[in-house]
């Protein structure tokens, strides 16, 4: 039987089925919206992929060429941290935050710039200066690397749970919704026609049944004027008085 399996709890008429009919094609153009959302949120979220495996990548050599520079700055100069955290009073570098729309779902992206006239003296120290600018540089380098590397992070969390709960919208809409309403107007459809060939039945009935009556109706009509038309059947010949007529002699 059509219209079987979950459906909505409706009255079968044509307004609720006109009003189900645009539910449901509400339904496809949602479910169709919210798929191309989740294939462009994807082909995002794989090219984001692909550049936080190069950008982890890129963060290990840097770390790598950071501590090589600054054993060789250690085993030149010695240590000198308390000399760096005299030397500096503010930040070297700023990071920015902006914001990326991509399908509806906003985006961080962290940028950094460096600020000038911030870069520490090393006045007084008197060797090991060309180690300490080259491991300043790359320690400068990996900074970058890892804002980068947190933006990216950053954005391949927030796309990772918006891509599951749209697909958890579209299955929803897709196995759920749609079939739900595709039964609900299927039940409607064929309750609807059940009722239109009882209503052609009984119109069929009462047509029969007055025709029956008129027919009955003529039929007496013309018994009772037959009646009326038929002449008065007369007994006897001539047309005489039975009782002044004389029969004739009869001789044995």
């Amino acid at each position: 039987m059509s219209g079987t399996g979950p459906r909505e709890n409706v009255f079968p008429t044509r307004m609720a089925l006109t009003n189900t009919k645009l539910r449901l094609k509400g339904a496809q153009t949602g479910h169709s919206l919210l798929a191309k959302k989740r294939d462009a949120l994807t082909a995002r979220f794989r090219a984001i992929l692909r550049k936080v495996d190069e950008a982890k990548r890129k963060m290990g050599r840097v770390m790598q060429l950071a501590s090589f520079s600054l054993a060789e700055v250690t085993y030149a100069t010695g240590d000198i941290s308390y000399l760096v955290q005299e030397q500096v009073k503010t930040a070297t570098f700023r990071v920015k935050a902006k914001q990326e729309n991509v399908s509806g779902v906003v985006l961080p992206a962290f940028e950094v710039e460096r600020v000038p006239g911030t870069d520490f003296n090393l006045t007084g120290l008197g060797r090991g200066g060309q180690q300490v600018l080259r491991s300043k540089e790359v320690y400068a380098k990996a900074v970058e690397t890892l804002v980068e590397l947190a933006s990216l992070q950053t954005a391949f969390m927030i796309l990772d749970e918006v891509i599951r709960a749209t697909n958890r919208r579209v299955n929803a809409i897709e196995h759920v919704i749609i079939p739900r309403l595709e039964n609900t107007v299927k039940y409607i459809t064929s309750e609807l026609d059940e009722m239109d060939r009882e209503e052609f039945f009984r119109l069929k009935k009462v047509q029969a049944k007055k025709k029956r009556d008129a027919e009955a109706a003529e039929a007496l009509k013309r018994t009772l004027t037959q009646s009326e038309t038929e002449p008065e059947v007369t007994i006897g010949g001539g047309g005489g008085d039975l009782l002044s007529s004389k029969d004739e002699d009869v001789i044995f």
